[in-house]
């Protein structure tokens, strides 16, 4: 039985099935990002239509998406991805937007060496599922500017990335073209610094898995390994088969 944790609606509509003079009768072409798929038409406005169109979207991704520590990932591509991730939120302003971290340095040896990167992903908490994140004290996301223009409020390179993450999902949410991120590095770098040194106010990391589109990825820079950003589709508990 599969426990899922996200599973992101706005991102399961991009994959709009379209009929095609090419298909078999009575069957849906899905023209997705990866290319198209062929797949019986179903009644995707009941919730065993939701489920099995997101059956039809994970087998696709099964064979498409890159796994996440492969070198050559480019922003909007696929991923997959199994790890340990802390599931988080950040007090204040931005409390809808939900972060994924995985373990920090030197936490999880085997995890560091299998994968040789971080990753960090990004989504709203309207599509969690039955999962409670924890609230933690995130990085100063605004301070005062002492130039010319005193007691001017401004964000701090980390508050950059956390809003243009944060408008990235309300637009999603109200239906609209979401902007594309403006993700720097530094930014992303310092959102990062501070959820690990804040990860045991998160508690232990799940093994988790599942898809998601790439947003950044920015190399290794000063002793930091390279880093993963993406925006789930789905994640889910992965257990243990053995």
């Amino acid at each position: 039985m599969r426990e899922f944790v996200y599973v992101s609606e706005g991102k399961l509509r991009q994959f709009l099935p379209k009929p095609s003079r090419l298909t078999r009768p009575g069957a849906i072409r899905l023209n997705t990002p990866l290319g198209g798929l062929d797949v019986e038409p179903g009644t995707p406005g009941t919730e065993h239509g939701r489920l099995q169109h997101l059956e039809r979207v994970d087998k696709h991704l099964n064979s498409h998406a890159d796994w996440f520590a492969e070198p050559g990932l480019r922003p909007g591509g696929w991923l997959w991805f199994e790890a340990p991730l802390r599931c988080v939120t950040l007090r204040g302003e931005y409390q809808h937007l939900v972060l994924f971290v995985d373990p920090v340095p030197g936490e999880d040896p085997a995890y560091e060496r299998e994968t040789g990167c971080r990753l960090l992903m990004h989504g709203s908490t309207r599509h969690l599922l039955g999962c409670a994140p924890a609230t933690i004290e995130g990085p100063s996301l605004e301070g005062i500017d002492g130039g010319s223009s005193i007691g001017t409020t401004f964000l701090t390179a980390a508050g950059h990335v956390v809003r243009a993450l944060s408008l990235e999902h309300e637009a999603a949410a109200a239906s609209v073209p979401p902007p594309r991120p403006d993700v720097s590095g530094a930014g992303v770098r310092h959102l990062v610094t501070a959820l690990d040194a804040r990860h045991e106010q998160a508690g232990s990391a799940a093994l988790m898995q599942g898809y998601a589109r790439v947003t950044a990825v920015l190399p290794p820079s000063g002793g930091a390994q390279r880093l993963v950003v993406a925006s789930p589709l789905t994640v889910e508990y992965a257990y243990n088969q053995s």
